[in-house]
């Protein structure tokens, strides 16, 4: 079983900065693809990044050049670096895995998610 703690979290002005930060256990990290999802008020799930086991990433167009997924395997940690971050970035914010090959893209994918993290982006 694998267990997802995201943290970072909180409340920053529109064009600022923050890291989101999820630490697994009960697996090592780099037989895991790993994700980041988002879902605001009354939106559906959304994906956001993807950072597959060798560290290829994928990003959903609203954030690409902005966002930055890594992994660190031996600190068994993924990152999500949010720049220039906007209003519309207000969202609670989830880490995901999978085992199988390939990225996390879709959330249908994932097998296992963390509690998630409030983000929310003043303007």
């Amino acid at each position: 079983q694998v267990q997802l703690v995201e943290s970072g979290g909180g409340l920053v002005q529109a064009g600022g900065s923050l890291r989101l930060s999820c630490a697994a256990s009960g697996r090592t990290l780099s037989s895991l693809g790993m994700g980041w999802f988002r879902q605001a008020p009354g939106k559906e799930r959304e994906f956001v990044a993807a950072i597959g086991r060798s560290g290829t990433t994928s990003y959903a167009d609203s954030v690409k050049g902005r966002f930055t997924g890594s992994r660190d395997n031996a600190k068994n940690t993924v990152y999500l670096q949010m720049n220039s971050l906007k209003p519309e970035d207000t969202a609670v914010y989830y880490c995901a895995a999978k085992s199988s090959s390939g990225l996390l893209i879709k959330d249908t994918s994932a097998a296992y998610w963390g509690q998630g993290t409030q983000v929310t982006v003043s303007s």
